[in-house]
């Protein structure tokens, strides 16, 4: 009842009392602190002036425009991630390879090349390190996520036929990548990397996967739920787990001496049998008890669970992102939890944190470093090896165990898909200083080309459904 008379009275009451009061309170306001101001500045500074023994009040210091040249990258990234995938959509390539395009072509390599102004005026330096930090937790996140999305039943349902191809398709690249590295350590290493390293490091980087960028051209075709499909989504899987485990042990070794390796390989291997023996259980009550899926207290503990298990990793020796990868496997496939953890992160880490990440990426990659003939042959040669490893060891391997030639050159065509995880291990041996600007440039180069060619000769080769027949 008082709220409708309070309503009556005010739409029949006169707005012009209203007015004048409100302009009295204003105009009081502005006398009265004026009043105030002019105490303070012929008693107070005077007096602070005279006894600092200063002329003059110190200047206030310049605003820092950081954040907003951060707001603007983030902002113009986005954008030209959104922009470039629905282009190269046209063409039957994922989102994601759009957005690493966008990333690229923000960088010298495109954008600095033609107009370095501009290029400096949307990202400049000084945005690198923050870019970096907002690119790595990203790349946590969307590890967490790939882990989330992982279906061990459907590795364990065709084990044999999984680990035989997808260790094959680890294992050729792995050798050939090695054996490129002998021509191109005296070149291309940086110095004080033991040719050790760097060659462990050419094989590991040769026989990444992209899972994810893979499930997405699957689910692009509509053949996700093919036996085809559900093969290759199992090679993938089985061979970044695999990949990742190299490249752990990769991380463990560089710059550090043999006793702090072995060290960092003790301590990765307790924390995997911990993880998997004695948190998994644990773990997978606690999604037993939530089967509603996450509310806010079990997003933040999950969210909290992910960063420590990060943390530990980092603290041992080998990269945050297997900290989150591991804690993602080990939450129950099909849970509730699980599933509403991927709906509330998927989006705003694809949309925002992986465009930061490719554009972080692209900020330090210059083509233009690849430019002699003999870099370019080097470059060819790399991709050349890369396909030769990954396509020829897994066909090879599926006609071993019976599946047919098309089939196989399917599976083939899929497992040499190398995308966003393969920009991660990358950024991880520049970061590690296991690689130089010049080959980082190269494998980038060979990233991209290996992803494009995925979908064309999946056209090429998909004509009715294969059903692999497998021993």
């Amino acid at each position: 009842m008082a709220s409708a008379d309070i309503k009556r009275s005010l739409a029949t009451s006169n707005p012009f009392p209203v007015l004048i009061v409100y302009t009295l309170m204003v105009v009081l306001t502005v006398i009265a602190y004026f009043g105030i101001r002019w105490i303070g500045e012929t008693t107070l500074t005077t007096a602070a002036v005279v006894a600092e023994g200063v002329a003059e009040s110190k200047p206030i210091k310049p605003v820092d425009h950081t954040i907003y040249h951060v707001l603007l990258a983030l902002m113009i990234i986005l954008v030209a991630g959104r922009v470039f995938g629905k282009l190269l959509g046209l063409v039957g390539q994922p989102q994601v390879i759009g957005e690493v395009v966008a990333g690229i072509a923000l960088g010298p390599s495109f954008l600095g090349w033609i107009s370095p102004g501009t290029m400096n005026c949307v990202l400049p330096k000084q945005v690198l390190p923050f870019l970096g930090v907002i690119a790595q937790i990203g790349i946590i996140l969307y590890m967490f996520l790939i882990g989330l999305e992982l279906n061990g039943s459907l590795l364990r349902k065709r084990a044999h036929a999984t680990i035989a191809i997808s260790h094959a398709s680890i294992i050729a690249p792995f050798l050939l990548g090695s054996v490129l590295s002998l021509g191109l350590y005296h070149e291309l290493a940086p110095e004080g990397v033991s040719f050790t390293i760097f060659s462990l490091f050419m094989g590991v980087a040769m026989s990444i996967t992209a899972f994810p960028v893979l499930a997405r051209i699957l689910t692009d075709h509509n053949i996700e739920k093919t036996p085809i499909g559900i093969m290759a989504i199992s090679c993938a899987a089985t061979d970044d787990v695999t990949a990742w485990c190299l490249l752990a042990l990769l991380v463990g070794f560089a710059h550090t001496s043999v006793a702090s390796a072995i060290a960092v390989m003790v301590f990765t291997v307790a924390y995997v049998l911990f993880m998997v023996i004695i948190a998994r259980p644990f773990v997978a009550r606690w999604a037993e008890s939530r089967p509603q899926g996450a509310d806010p207290n079990g997003f933040a503990i999950a969210l909290g669970a992910m960063l420590l298990s990060s943390l530990f990793t980092e603290v041992i020796g080998i990269h945050a992102i297997f900290g989150a990868f591991l804690l993602g496997a080990i939450v129950p496939h099909e849970s509730p939890i699980a599933k509403s953890l991927v709906s509330k992160l998927q989006d705003f880490v694809s949309i925002l944190f992986l465009p930061a990440f490719f554009a972080y990426t692209g900020m330090r990659t210059s083509i233009g470093l690849v430019s002699t003939p003999w870099e370019w042959g080097v470059c060819i040669a790399i991709i050349a090896v890369a396909t030769l490893g990954k396509f020829g060891a897994t066909v090879l391997a599926a006609r071993l165990l019976k599946v047919d030639w098309r089939s196989s050159s399917i599976l083939g065509a899929l497992m040499n898909t190398r995308g966003l995880m393969e920009l991660v291990v990358l950024n991880i041996g520049l970061d590690l200083g296991v690689i130089t600007p010049t080959l980082f440039a190269m494998m980038v180069i060979m990233a991209l080309v290996t992803t494009f060619m995925t979908t064309p000769m999946l056209r090429m080769l998909w004509k009715e459904e294969p059903t692999p027949a497998i021993a």
